[in-house]
């Protein structure tokens, strides 16, 4: 792998085309949710998941061996695009990737929150980012929020944790650290891209993460119940909303859908927002901006099939499937039935 020297994105994406088509489909999906754990495991060793399920099937069982296999492969996969990737290729994918060391510091912040164990925390972490062995291990024997915020002064999340402290002793809510969090990966991700036509696609994709981001996380606020101004946590980048526009429609549910229905995203959410509006649910809300995001991704991989966006198309397809099976797993351990545990995926 290299960040210097030229491109390479037709060697790149072919080879991520391929491994795209190697993802479960409806059908798939259709019968895990019927399967028990462990016949789950025994599926996956059939298809792309057949060295990891081996590797750790003497340690693990049941969903923990699940677990450990999915984020084991996951990893495996988006190392092996970086090892392909040569140039501004390999620093836009490289960039991207980091959104995984945030969703690590995430989990953490939440399992110590919880008091969780440190076994619990690890079989969660997605180890495809950029801290090391080391700091992951930091990370993992920290005892306490403050302990975190500690283990990253030296990275970007470092000032932003560190001035949502402060916030988060005075609520006891994590919205403040988890925004620091979103806000550090988000902003650092939309600095100083790269001309062209293609790359300006790929910057309005990732604005539109931005947007969903902001969305979610704004609902997220209104429902905790705390007295914290939305607008505070607002994520610069994107285009959809406004610092005042967003703490505006935070409060309201039906407001905040009928704002994007109206918008640019208006074709992406389609019958996903229709939905949501009978459910009022932020998790459907979550599915609704997840399949979106997947669904505009894939589009403007074929606007521009010669360029990173097939690759981060990819990138969130593979994480997604990754959620999928976990959440089928999840759900076969709590008992839950087949309709409900569809109800968890997202699927386009």
């Amino acid at each position: 792998m290299s960040a210097a020297g030229s491109s390479n994105p037709e060697f790149v994406v072919a080879r991520v085309r391929a491994r795209r088509g190697q993802l479960y489909g409806d059908e798939e999906y259709r019968k895990l949710v019927r399967m028990t754990p462990a016949e789950i495991a025994r599926f996956m060793e059939e298809s792309s998941y057949e060295t990891e399920i081996n590797a750790l099937g003497s340690r693990h069982g049941g969903v923990d061996l699940i677990e450990y296999a999915l984020n084991a492969n996951l990893a495996k996969q988006f190392e092996g695009i970086l090892d392909w990737s040569e140039g501004a290729l390999y620093g836009l994918i490289a960039r991207y990737l980091r959104k995984f060391d945030a969703w690590n510091v995430k989990t953490v912040i939440r399992g110590v929150y919880t008091g969780a164990s440190q076994e619990a925390i690890e079989v969660d972490l997605i180890r495809a980012g950029e801290f090391d062995d080391r700091r992951i291990r930091r990370l993992l024997e920290a005892d306490s929020i403050e302990a975190v915020v500690e283990v990253l002064e030296d990275t970007i999340y470092g000032d932003p944790l560190r001035e949502a402290y402060a916030e988060f002793e005075e609520s006891d809510v994590l919205v403040p650290l988890e925004n620091a969090v979103d806000r550090a990966f988000y902003e650092r991700l939309l600095e100083n891209l790269p001309g062209g036509e293609p790359i300006r696609q790929y910057e309005a994709f990732l604005k539109a993460e931005v947007d969903f981001r902001n969305a979610t996380n704004a609902l997220r606020l209104a429902r905790s119940g705390a007295e914290i101004d939305p607008a505070e946590y607002f994520i610069e980048g994107g285009e959809l909303f406004t610092r005042d526009t967003l703490a505006r429609l935070a409060r309201n549910v039906d407001e905040l859908v009928e704002y994007i229905a109206e918008s640019q995203y208006a074709d992406e959410l389609g019958p996903a927002l229709r939905e949501l509006e009978e459910v009022d649910s932020l998790i459907a809300f979550e599915h609704a901006t997840d399949a979106a995001l997947l669904a505009y991704g894939d589009r403007l991989g074929t606007v521009h099939p010669v360029s990173v966006t097939p690759v981060i198309s990819y990138i969130l397809a593979k994480e997604r499937e990754v959620e999928n099976i976990r959440a089928i797993a999840r759900g076969k351990e709590a008992g839950l039935s087949a309709d409900d545990i569809e109800s968890e995926l997202v699927i386009t």
